[in-house]
């Protein structure tokens, strides 16, 4: 670490620079001759950064057949756009480990040339995986930065469109772009953004998620509170609406901030789909999240407690599925709770036609072992299965992480006091939710505070011509989208 030391980041001494690069095999420094001047210089770089074939077809030729008399004359002469000189040997390092080829000339030794010659090694534009739609564009981000903000400037062509870029990470030197549209955007939003990433004091980001757990508001929160997606037409819909966007270099998710609860079950779909259709299906999700949590807690509580809430010819089924399990309604509740976890990390842990497989499979063959075996009611498994089916609607991964997480509470309290620690759990859960925020702005949103005019598009979706305006919430400087047609008169083509 003594090269990482304080010392070493304020003036990095070249000679000492050089020691440490030539331990690496990687590490090249060639010397040529330019004809014209007979002038000597020297090249340096790391081979497994830079492509060659661009210092072999648009660099060395030039340098060694032209006239090279000084530093400067470097940009004259050679064919590319990215030529920097400087006579600070403190980004020598930087700039060596960023692709590119330090350039020296032997009779002068206080200036040098960095000439760039990134090699770039990324993967296709695919389809995306976590965010897959059956309507709508079929492109992905991918660990490029440079690409990802090439998908959105494509969308986007448009001068407004503003990215601010971060280096941090003591080690990783991760590069960070910070994207607004200057002009919609709230500049709160965006100084808040990049104060937060300045600020990170961390040795290697290697991901958008470990920004997400530095910069969160609430980092103890089992809540994500930034949107991470890796559709790049989400992103420009929203930072058109006037959100910030976060994009990581290695990184195929971009952030999105500040966001809200409710966003987290609004699939993208929803947009390419009539309104009635996506409000429809945010219903279903926010009642399938809801049934996922509360629906087995409710069955520990009413066979703990309240049983004589149970209609008689119900409580002829589960007296018949219970006679012989030696379990109390908890653990047996915890038995398929845990083993239903299991089977997810597996199946999601193992290769994509294996993990299938063990869902299954698993699935079946437990499901009816235990209740063969009288661990488990047959009532109680297909509840658990209902609800974990249930869980599988959230379209944000995250978001269905926590909600994973949150059936355990809402159990034990089930378990505690019956149908009123379930109450109470919900009352801790409301005050963890209103306290929560999304880079200082209330994460309940519009739900609380209430906002009628953000109603339009939250837990359902009214049609475009009806959301002429952006998020209030969001405080843009510019409020208006667009502005909405008058009404007009029907007219007759032909003259009755």
């Amino acid at each position: 670490m003594g090269w990482f030391s304080k010392k070493h980041e304020q003036q990095v001494d070249r000679e000492s620079l050089e020691q440490f690069l030539l331990r690496s095999k990687d590490y090249k420094k060639v010397s040529y001759i330019n004809q014209p001047t007979n002038n000597q210089f020297t090249l340096s770089f790391i081979s497994t950064l830079i492509d060659e074939s661009i210092l072999q077809e648009s660099a060395l030729p030039y340098l060694m057949g032209k006239n090279l008399e000084k530093i400067e004359d470097v940009k004259k002469i050679v064919a590319l756009t990215d030529v920097e000189i400087s006579d600070d040997p403190s980004v020598i390092e930087q700039k060596l480990f960023n692709g590119y080829v330090l350039l020296t000339l032997n009779s002068d030794h206080k200036q040098f040339a960095f000439l760039a010659a990134q090699k770039e090694i990324v993967r296709s534009v695919t389809t995306p995986e976590v965010e897959f739609s059956v309507i709508g564009p079929k492109e992905a981000f991918v660990e490029s930065i440079e690409q990802n903000i090439n998908l959105i400037r494509k969308r986007l062509p448009v001068k407004e469109l503003i990215f601010e870029e971060i280096t941090v990470g003591r080690l990783s030197k991760t590069k960070i772009v910070v994207l607004h549209i200057d002009g919609i955007t709230d500049k709160d939003n965006v100084q808040t953004v990049v104060e937060r990433i300045k600020k990170i004091d961390f040795d290697a980001i290697t991901d958008s998620s470990y920004v997400v757990q530095l910069i969160s508001d609430n980092k103890n929160s089992p809540f994500p509170q930034l949107l991470d997606t890796e559709r790049p037409d989400r992103v420009t819909a929203i930072l058109a609406e006037g959100k910030v966007a976060i994009f990581v270099d290695g990184s195929p998710h971009a952030l999105i901030g500040p966001t809200t609860l409710v966003e987290f079950f609004s699939s993208f779909e929803d947009y390419f789909l009539n309104w009635m259709l996506s409000s429809f299906f945010r219903m279903i999700r926010l009642f399938a999240v809801m049934f996922s949590v509360l629906i087995t807690p409710i069955y520990v509580a009413t066979l703990s407690y309240h049983y004589e809430l149970i209609p008689k010819d119900l409580m002829n089924t589960l007296v018949t599925s219970r006679r012989e399990i030696p379990l109390p309604p908890i653990l047996e509740a915890l038995f398929l709770e845990l083993t239903i976890e299991l089977l997810r990390e597996a199946g999601a842990r193992l290769p994509t036609k294996v993990g299938q497989t063990i869902g299954i499979v698993g699935g079946i063959v437990i499901g009816t072992a235990s209740v063969e075996a009288g661990l488990t009611s047959n009532v109680l498994l297909i509840i658990v299965a209902l609800a974990a089916l249930a869980s599988f609607t959230t379209p944000v991964y995250k978001m269905g992480n926590a909600i994973r997480l949150m059936r355990f509470p809402f159990l034990f309290f089930a378990e505690l006091w019956g149908l009123l620690g379930i109450v109470f759990c919900f009352c801790l859960l409301m005050t963890h939710l209103i306290r929560l925020t999304s880079l200082n702005r209330p994460f309940l949103e519009p739900l609380y505070p209430p906002r009628m005019t953000d109603l339009k598009d939250s837990l359902i979706r009214l049609p475009f011509s009806k959301q002429s305006k952006r998020p209030q919430s969001l405080r843009t400087q510019d409020p208006v989208r667009f502005t909405p047609m008058k009404e007009r008169k029907n007219k007759s083509d032909i003259d009755e």
